[in-house]
């Protein structure tokens, strides 16, 4: 079974949960992102007895270190701040997977409307092709990511988990 995204997000070490949580907010390109968005201020204002408005008016940076504070985020919330992190943050390492397993993609971003699951080996030879360039707290949580957001494409990763 998959793992489920708000797993991975509670997992994270505090530094990089926050990271996480800065990209959610900070993401511009992702067009879907206002509903999590609107689920993310009502959580934080219900847990600190704020009203939605107040926690909406809050500087960005405030709302990040909020949002990391909470382990109890839900999957849907978990997932956009993860793509948004990996957007943001980790794109030499998407695209140098993608290349790695024979993805289509522009600088990280799958370019095909549908995407075959790659073959094990293909999988393997990538993860320890990366393994060597790669820091491998990083690499780990790219690859948790692609298994909790999209768990039939990437199900050869889950045997290839932990990396330790």
């Amino acid at each position: 079974m998959p793992e489920r995204p708000a797993k991975l997000w509670r997992d994270l070490e505090p530094e990089k949960r926050l990271a996480v949580a800065d990209a959610f907010w900070r993401d511009e390109q992702s067009q879907d992102i206002h509903a999590q968005r609107v689920e993310a201020i009502v959580a934080i204002a219900r847990r600190l007895n704020f009203r939605a408005k107040s926690v909406q008016a809050l500087p960005l940076e405030k709302r990040a270190r909020y949002l990391a504070q909470m382990s109890d985020v839900s999957d849907a919330i978990a997932s956009r701040a993860l793509i948004a992190y990996h957007f943001a943050m980790q794109r030499p390492l998407m695209s140098a997977f993608l290349d790695a397993v024979g993805i289509a993609h522009e600088n990280g971003l799958i370019t095909a409307e549908h995407v075959d699951a790659p073959d094990r080996q293909r999988v393997a030879a990538a993860v320890e092709s990366l393994r060597r360039t790669t820091p491998a707290a990083d690499l780990e949580i790219y690859l948790r990511t692609l298994v909790a957001v999209d768990g039939e494409t990437w199900k050869e990763l889950e045997g290839l988990l932990p990396l330790a």
